[in-house]
């Protein structure tokens, strides 16, 4: 991942920009059809509205979008980074539709409130924490341990935490901490729990997992000889990277669980560009558009949290894994996230590094 390294900020915040832009036109175009007003007003409306009137507004249009979706009263889902942003939204929705939903994460002091809000909000009690911190391997085998002795199904894994172009620093287990926990701590969450996965999922009512990406795998390298971006340390690098290794994790993920005849589908997601906590770490210029036009530029965690839901839930995909979503479609990842040897690799490494038995060899 040495090469292109001066520039992959600039590829990055420009890929990130445009997005951002074509999310504006298609807000505006959304919008439109609830509000009647043109678009020169429309305007000049939202830039009066305060941030809790335009979430309102999200939140109209979120509800719209997913009414369609069948309750999901007898099934079980975990996601991790629930308690803040995105998975908090993703949490928050899947309670709506009548899930078991247990939030992954490692906010203890958060946690609490979390689950008493969306409790209140969903009506649904069925709404709990259990603590896993994915920059720990310790940690995640805990996890599994305590949600094992539970003894219920799990029907839906949203694989959501992560941190975003942080300063270079480790993990508990020594490895890079956009590797260690966006990529490296999902990998082995998911190995863990894929017996439980296998055992809940049935013909026509598949278990599925679901791995939050982003569009900034599509600028990003995987320097099969220096994961942990040692070398020449870049924060947007190693963010990319650990987005590019989801996409080729979950693409041969699918081809294993294809090929012995599971119940169980590996679909990844990309939510967006999305107005939460993750960008306290870029360049100040990226955070000062952020505050100046997030409303217009940014989607809101709740619309963030949109392809997660509908990968997770939608009848359309029932069976159907090794999909890359970007607004509930599927669309072509980075042309090398097809290259199976290269899936083939990074999962065999990843092995190795996490301890899981490589069912491949």
């Amino acid at each position: 991942m040495q090469t292109n390294q001066d520039v992959l900020p600039g590829a990055a915040l420009r890929a990130e920009v445009s997005s951002g832009f074509s999310l504006a036109s298609e807000r505006v175009s959304t919008l439109q059809t609830f509000l009647p007003v043109t678009g020169t007003a429309y305007s000049s409306a939202c830039q009066g509205l305060t941030g809790d009137e335009r979430g309102f507004i999200s939140l109209m249009i979120f509800s719209s979008s997913f009414s369609g979706f069948p309750r999901q009263p007898d099934r079980v889902a975990i996601v991790t980074g629930g308690t803040d942003g995105i998975g908090y939204s993703t949490a928050k929705h899947l309670a709506r539709l009548g899930m078991h939903v247990i939030i992954a994460g490692n906010n203890d002091s958060k946690a609490k409130q979390v689950v008493s809000k969306i409790k209140e909000e969903t009506l649904n009690d069925k709404v709990e924490f259990l603590y896993c911190d994915l920059a720990s391997m310790m940690s995640i085998r805990e996890f599994v341990q305590k949600f094992k002795m539970k003894k219920i199904p799990l029907h839906v894994l949203i694989n959501n935490a992560g941190v975003m172009m942080v300063p270079q620093r480790k993990t508990r287990d020594g490895f890079e901490e956009h590797f260690g926990l966006n990529y490296l701590g999902h990998f082995l969450l998911t190995n863990l729990l894929l017996d439980t996965l296998r055992e809940s999922g049935s013909p026509g009512h598949s278990a599925r997992v679901v791995t939050v990406s982003s569009a900034t795998h599509y600028v990003a390298e995987l320097n099969m000889d220096d994961l942990q971006s040692s070398a020449c340390y870049s924060a947007h690098a190693a963010y990319a990277q650990s987005k590019l290794a989801l996409v080729l994790f979950t693409y041969h993920l699918q081809r294993l669980l294809a090929a012995e005849g599971s119940h169980v589908t590996a679909n990844v997601v990309d939510p967006g560009v999305v107005n939460t906590d993750l960008y306290r770490h870029v360049f100040w210029g990226t955070r000062l558009v952020k505050k100046l036009f997030s409303w217009l530029l940014f989607k809101t965690p709740d619309e963030g949290a949109w392809t997660s839901i509908y990968a997770a839930v939608t009848p359309e995909l029932e069976g159907v894994g090794g999909r890359y979503l970007y607004n509930e479609k599927e669309t072509k990842s980075l042309h090398v996230t097809y290259n199976q040897k290269l899936q083939q690799q990074l999962w065999s490494k990843s092995c190795d590094m996490t301890g899981v038995r490589d069912v491949t060899l």
